[in-house]
């Protein structure tokens, strides 16, 4: 950690990464009410702020769904479904299409959302994916969900063009051809081309692996969560208080700086 803070304190411009969920906000059996943890936007707004910087979301979300969730007084850069959906802070956005096949074998998973509303769960359509959560309900419930989605995942005759991801409280499934570790790529290649820049990546689920990964050797990566896991980052925060640690020395040293 002190490697990153003597870079960040002398380089010419920074990128901070943030994976959304679990990581600037707490889990929610609602997900429409996962809000950042106290303090965190304030430090976020100030970060905004810096003129040399770059402050950048990537979620699992929709850009739809995930940018009325931060009250910040600035638009972030921010990357949807898992980096299909760019949305600059000028505005523009852009996406990534699927393939036919992955079209047809998400059309396939869609039709399981009886059964996951007949024992309480729910389905999330997000731009290339489907997740079906089932947190809160009661363990025997998420076991049944589980088993009965693996069973018909198996018998899905385009299973490949899909990956199949376990969350916290529930499973997603995924159309191939994007993810985090290609977005810290391409944010890594346009510091490159500007003279390069400090770096980190903040995030807490196996998704976020992938960025963790492609950041290797470049920059801080960061592991967001209240237990420990096996991962590929750096360095273990525990939030909100080492979330709220780390955002507020990013920012004074960036401020500094200016």
């Amino acid at each position: 950690m002190q490697r990153l803070w003597a870079e960040l304190a002398s380089s010419p411009r920074a990128a901070l990464l943030l994976d959304y969920d679990g990581t600037l906000a707490p889990f929610h059996i609602d997900p429409t009410k996962a809000r950042p943890y106290p303090g965190v936007e304030a430090l976020l707004n100030r970060i905004g702020r810096l003129p040399d910087d770059r402050l950048i979301i990537v979620s699992g979300r929709s850009l739809r769904d995930l940018r009325p969730l931060l009250k910040l007084d600035f638009e972030p850069e921010m990357w949807g479904g898992h980096g299909r959906e760019r949305r600059m802070p000028d505005g523009h956005q852009s996406s990534t299409p699927l393939s036919e096949g992955a079209v047809q074998a998400l059309a396939e998973v869609d039709a399981w959302e009886g059964q996951a509303r007949l024992l309480g769960g729910r389905v999330e359509r997000k731009p290339g994916s489907l997740a079906f959560h089932w947190r809160g309900l009661a363990p025997a419930h998420q076991q049944a969900l589980l088993q009965d989605f693996e069973a018909r995942f198996t018998g899905l005759a385009l299973a490949s063009e899909l990956f199949w991801h376990e969350f916290d409280g529930g499973i997603e499934l995924r159309a191939r051809g994007c993810d985090k570790g290609q977005v810290v790529s391409q944010v890594l290649a346009e510091l490159d081309s500007q003279g390069g820049g400090c770096m980190a990546y903040l995030g807490d689920d196996h998704t976020d692996e992938d960025a963790f990964i492609a950041l290797e050797g470049r920059g801080l990566r960061a592991l967001v969560r209240p237990k420990w896991r096996t991962t590929a980052a750096d360095v273990w925060l525990r939030p909100p208080e080492g979330l709220r640690a780390f955002l507020l020395r990013w920012v004074e040293l960036r401020e500094q700086h200016k």
